[in-house]
């Protein structure tokens, strides 16, 4: 798709200057800004979700059009800002109504692509009925890797009982089973294990519950929280080089953000007078690395007058005024924690920070939650990308499972493809961003 976007744009470009401008293109100032509208084109592109979100013939279209199209206004507010026509207008439109019909091709391929991959993915679970409707429950939601679930067995149904009979292969061969889960009981079963062996040979991928859970729905199992607690090395924690490159990472994108924050403030401040009086900031203690207190800086969204909550807060909390619930679904209430990025209270990806009350709560809860703590937390985060809002102690466990995949598979390239997502979230076209 992208290789499609930088085709069209610079073939446009060379097209224009050999028949309407008379210049070079590739040695004038205009083949520097095309590449300027390819990234603008191909943000616009991924943060709407393209290729791979929109699900349906009807929602594919009207999000072509939308990538297309914003990418030629933002190309066209940067002439606006810097006076000049960067551009020709043959080009930036011209791509614009170019990209709509391949765009809306990608999205197709891509469509069939995860129908094929959920045809393909065929899993049979070795293991009790309520494993199976978890696993076909989270299927069906946001998973990494789309498949489907085809049939489930009992671990006594399934051990070979002695008679040549083998109910775990005669199942797989009778569905087209192509991966097959056991739970733990199931993988402590020779009369399981010999079977499995079996169908291995012939292709089908085994799995345990813990396994699959990380490859294909991005999060470590909650049985399996304390046990792998201690199994896995942690980037920041174990690996120096890691830590400090994602320093580095988070102190440019600190000092790119402030200068957002400087250019939003007028605006926030301009907002509050109308609809949301009271002061513009609001700072609020959080747990940080270690387990040291900090305060993050947020624009304020709630009534000055509101007292704070002493139970979890919801998302659609009656003490955020008109304008604050503005910047909670744009998210520029977030903007001011930058600050605490270039201060090194925050990381711009990592565990988001809890209030100290809920951490005493949930560490007394959930002997292993601490272990968050070992890491900065995070402007944005897996958990938030792939869960979103945590409104009670059920929604924060869920979360500590995506939580404790960002800790075992912690890089700078799993960092950028939460930030990708988070961008997609704040869009509205994947999860429940927080």
């Amino acid at each position: 798709m992208y290789a499609g976007v930088v085709a069209v744009v610079l073939g446009l470009g060379k097209y224009h200057a050999s028949t309407a401008g008379d210049y070079d293109f590739t040695t004038s100032t205009r083949f520097t800004w095309a590449f300027a509208y390819i990234a603008l084109l191909c943000l616009a592109a991924y943060g709407l979700g393209l290729p791979e979100v929109p699900r349906t013939l009807r929602s594919r279209l009207p999000t072509s059009l939308m990538a297309s199209f914003s990418g030629a206004v933002a190309m066209s507010v940067v002439q606006l800002f810097v006076g000049d026509a960067l551009l020709p207008r043959f080009v930036v439109f011209g791509a614009a109504a170019l990209l709509v019909p391949w765009y809306y091709a990608m999205s197709t391929l891509a469509g069939a692509g995860r129908t094929s991959l959920e045809r393909r993915d065929r899993v049979i679970v070795v293991g009790p009925p309520e494993l199976a409707a978890e696993l076909t429950a989270e299927l069906a939601g946001n998973p990494e890797k789309p498949a489907s679930v085809v049939a489930q067995l009992c671990e006594e149904d399934a051990a070979d009982t002695g008679d040549d009979r083998r109910p775990l292969v005669v199942a797989a061969d009778a569905h087209a089973a192509t991966v097959l889960v056991l739970s733990g009981p199931a993988q402590a079963d020779e009369r399981i294990v010999d079977q499995a062996a079996v169908l291995h040979e012939t292709g089908v991928r085994v799995r345990t519950q813990s396994l699959f859970y990380e490859e294909w729905l991005g999060k470590i199992p909650v049985a399996d929280l304390g046990r792998m607690s201690l199994f896995f090395d942690i980037g920041e924690v174990h690996r120096i080089q890691f830590g400090r490159a994602k320093r580095i990472v988070d102190v440019a994108a600190g000092v790119v953000g402030v200068v957002v924050l400087l250019v939003a403030i007028p605006v926030v401040a301009i907002g509050n007078l109308v609809a949301n009086r009271g002061p513009l900031f609001y700072a609020q203690e959080r747990v940080g690395r270690g387990g040291a207190v900090f305060r993050i800086l947020k624009f304020r969204s709630m009534r000055d007058d509101a007292s704070a909550p002493t139970d979890w807060t919801s998302e659609d909390d009656p003490r955020v005024t008109s304008f604050g619930r503005v910047l909670r679904q744009s998210h520029l209430d977030e903007l001011p924690q930058v600050w605490n990025i270039l201060r090194g209270d925050l990381s711009l990806v990592g565990p988001r920070p809890e209030q100290p009350r809920y951490v005493a709560e949930l560490v007394e809860k959930l002997p292993f939650y601490d272990m968050r703590h070992m890491v900065r937390p995070g402007l944005t985060g897996w958990a938030q990308v792939k869960y979103g809002y945590a409104g009670d102690e059920r929604d924060a466990l869920e979360k500590l499972q995506y939580d404790f995949h960002y800790l075992r598979r912690q890089s700078l390239g799993f960092d950028l493809k939460i930030v990708g997502r988070t961008t997609r979230s704040i869009l509205g076209i994947e999860g429940r961003g927080r």
